[in-house]
């Protein structure tokens, strides 16, 4: 199995393989010879783990996030931002799996969504004098959301597009450029209105939205290719929380994407 580029993935374990199959899952070439032993005596991890673990993690999100709209507790979407990013970075730099701070970073996504949906919904609302519209541009968001997910994962399956390791490092830099950006633009609307105006909802805001949502999507790929691999080379099954870990970062990434690109349509 070979390492993936994903900071969501880097502590999956590398080498080894199990029943038989090595690497992507294709037949040793050597004479189909048999492959080595599984790395531990634990159990293998299997699709229904990942189906799970995944499943478990965004219940979590889902349901405080709706507990968090229905309260109206705009006020924690900083307070779990930071939160949510510090348990990001704890998880993905642990070497072991924990599945208590995956749940505590999925329950602390979700306060975010439901906090960030709320303002946005409200801002919208008001923007549009339509009471209601926000509700409906969240569900809309959601749907697309989902939308986006299960067609990848047609495209994976079906290889339409292959994951290779330039693949990835392609989707991993554009990424880290996508962060920098966000963070100076940051930066600069403390200074001047609308920063770089990548979030001013403007042209240059849904195109900048439009590739976030497009990275976002490509990064589903990544996330299927990791839990792939991972399940061929027979790595422990409590290794199925850091792939549902990766896979809830990703799906919150696009949802919240898909929701500012629907609020610029919204408001004009």
């Amino acid at each position: 199995m070979r390492s993936s580029s994903n900071p969501a993935f880097r502590n999956l374990p590398t080498g080894g393989g199990y029943g038989g199959y090595a690497g992507f899952g294709q037949p040793e070439q050597a004479g189909y010879q048999q492959a080595p032993p599984p790395l531990t005596s634990e159990r293998p991890m299997t699709i229904d783990d990942v189906v799970t673990k995944t499943g478990i993690t965004l219940a979590l999100v889902a349901t405080t996030a709706v507990i968090t709209y229905l309260m109206k507790a705009w006020g924690l979407l900083f307070p779990a931002a930071i939160i949510g990013l510090v348990l990001a970075l704890v998880i993905m730099f642990k070497k072991m799996p924990s599945p208590p701070l995956v749940l505590a970073y999925a329950a602390v996504e979700g306060v975010f969504l439901g906090a960030f949906s709320g303002i946005i919904g409200n801002m919208v609302d008001r923007m549009t004098g339509n009471p209601g519209q926000g509700v409906v541009m969240i569900g809309q968001a959601i749907i697309g959301t989902l939308g986006v997910f299960f067609g990848m994962l047609v495209v994976y399956k079906t290889g339409a597009i292959r994951v290779t390791p330039k693949f990835t490092k392609w989707i991993v830099g554009a990424i880290i450029g996508v962060g920098i950006l966000m963070l100076f633009n940051l930066v600069m609307s403390f200074f001047t209105d609308g920063g770089l105006g990548l979030r001013s909802g403007g042209p240059l805001a849904i195109i900048f939205s439009l590739v976030c949502i497009g990275l976002a999507a490509f990064s589903f790929l990544i996330d299927f290719d990791a839990a792939d691999q991972a399940i061929r080379a027979g790595v422990p099954a409590k290794f199925a929380w850091q792939i549902a870990f990766g896979l809830t970062v990703t799906l919150v990434w696009l949802y919240t994407e898909i929701l500012r690109l629907l609020s610029y349509f919204n408001s004009d």
